[in-house]
């Protein structure tokens, strides 16, 4: 069974799925890809989805979907979601800026960014721009949710005020060194291959939950 989904032309927003089949589940992703009415929540730039995986084995009943644009690690994460038989994980090969074009509105419950690339210099390309929070706006449920964990102190301030200056946003729980004290929600104990480093580095984690 195939658990990927890939967009190969990013001018043309068409999927395929097993055996290079054309799909289209947007707006069906629960009730013909997973069998499951439960909550849908997205991990952007999942990397090999380690953030994914834990997140579904914790949450048998709830689904979960790996983003990102690099075949290679897409590869490994679906491999270790098969090897470990979860079958309430799928992901889906595509660019970010086009997440919103897989899915329907208010398809999504809850959203994940953990460890994105800070594009020191760019900010148009940090995925708490405002042209991405317009996308997860879009995908998000009413009072859906949205994880941001980084170790970047300079992503995590850029953050904090492209936040604040959206429209309607609101700022659920804030933290600029999670591990200092008990951990607010037991999500933010997983750590990806990344996050290790950073905290052998002695790097602090830090996290914003936020609505749109």
């Amino acid at each position: 069974m195939s658990i990927v989904y890939e967009n190969y032309d990013y001018e043309n927003p068409i999927l395929t799925g097993e055996n290079g089949v054309e799909v289209d589940y947007k707006g069906k992703w629960k009730s013909e890809v997973f069998n499951n009415p439960g909550n849908l929540c997205l991990e952007l730039a999942c990397g090999r989805g380690e953030y994914t995986l834990a997140l579904a084995k914790d949450n048998p009943n709830e689904n979960f979907m790996g983003i990102d644009v690099k075949g290679a690690r897409i590869w490994r994460g679906a491999k270790n979601a098969l090897e470990q038989n979860l079958k309430n994980v799928r992901f889906l090969r595509t660019r970010i800026e086009q997440v919103d074009l897989f899915f329907d509105k208010g398809e999504v419950d809850e959203i994940w960014i953990t460890f994105p690339d800070p594009f020191h210099g760019k900010d148009n390309r940090k995925l708490t721009h405002h042209k991405f929070l317009d996308r997860y706006k879009y995908l998000l449920k009413d009072g859906g949710w949205i994880n941001f964990k980084t170790d970047d102190d300079n992503l995590f301030d850029y953050s904090l005020k492209s936040i604040n200056s959206y429209q309607g946003a609101n700022i659920l729980y804030k933290n600029d060194d999670i591990y200092a004290d008990e951990l607010p929600f037991k999500e933010l104990d997983y750590k990806t291959h990344y996050e290790k480093n950073h905290l052998a580095e002695g790097k602090k984690i830090k996290f914003i939950r936020f609505t749109l």
